[in-house]
């Protein structure tokens, strides 16, 4: 089999063209994503339409309590999210609507908020900017109807989020990475010990939920992985947005591949073209 220079120079273009975006190419968009954290509220199908192109929405059916969706990446602009009761006619009047806008290099989150009887929407603005080596940032999310306020601190007493209110949402700060424990104090409760694992390098949304059985739970959400630890498998919730990572590193796998190829490629098109006998047409095909 004859193996020509251009065979080889379209190799390596496809290789080079399957390689991930740039960082440039990523914060060319915004990222968008969905939560349902209403306690009371049944599952409901949440539309997102893009308002400059209304043909170009995502439909999300059946989005549960507790419920984060991945990151989409979206172009700049406005969009407005929608929900309706679960399996209800896509053309009916939505339960609750509203409009965010998303910059290019943004993320943001709708989340369905409160009690049924005064569901909101609320727009989160995410910071997915990796915190030092060794720590992970967090913020707090009070989703629990059974705790109107709550504290949350470290094993050790350092304060992540202070008289937080039901449907509220805390600031980010900086934690170890690694396993540890959080006590969540609802006002006027006892406080309660709940395990969590944070990756370092990386950001995540911890949900304050109340518990099937009873009682509060947590949840951390994944916003944007980093470096140091990277988790295997999915994260509880639906957690994406590896928005913060950088490509460059399986970029630059993926080139040391293909040059190692297109080299040993380069050295069998030179070993065939030796063994040719002067005076012979090779006819391999």
């Amino acid at each position: 089999m004859r193996i020509t220079r251009a065979v080889v120079v379209a190799l390596l273009a496809a290789l080079c063209t399957a390689l991930p975006l740039t960082t440039a190419q990523a914060a060319d968009t915004g990222l968008l994503r969905l939560a349902h954290l209403s306690p009371d509220t049944p599952e409901v199908d949440v539309y997102v339409d893009s308002v400059s192109s209304p043909g170009a929405g995502q439909t999300f059916p059946g989005v549960g309590y507790g419920t984060v969706s991945d990151y989409q990446q979206v172009p700049p602009g406005t969009y407005a999210v929608s929900m309706r009761q679960a399996g209800a006619d896509p053309g009916s009047p939505p339960v609750l609507s509203t409009t965010v806008e998303v910059d290019a290099g943004q993320a943001r989150t709708v989340a369905g908020v409160g009690p049924f009887a005064s569901l909101g929407l609320e727009v989160l603005e995410d910071d997915l900017t990796p915190p030092p080596p060794g720590t992970a940032r967090v913020r707090v999310v009070a989703a629990a109807a059974s705790a109107e306020q709550l504290g949350v601190t470290l094993a050790d007493g350092t304060s992540v989020a202070g008289d937080l209110a039901f449907a509220d949402t805390s600031d980010y700060v900086e934690v170890p990475a690694g396993a540890s424990t959080l006590q969540v104090t609802p006002a006027g409760g006892q406080p309660v010990s709940l395990p969590v694992d944070v990756a370092g390098g990386s950001v995540y949304s911890v949900l304050v939920l109340d518990s099937p059985d009873g009682g509060l739970t947590v949840r951390p959400t994944l916003d944007a992985a980093g470096t140091e630890a990277v988790p295997a498998g999915g994260v509880e919730a639906g957690a994406g947005g590896a928005a913060a990572t950088s490509p460059w590193p399986l970029i630059g796998t993926g080139l040391l591949v293909a040059l190692a190829v297109v080299t040993g490629l380069l050295a069998l098109a030179g070993r065939t073209g030796r063994r040719v006998p002067a005076g012979r047409h090779s006819t391999g095909s």
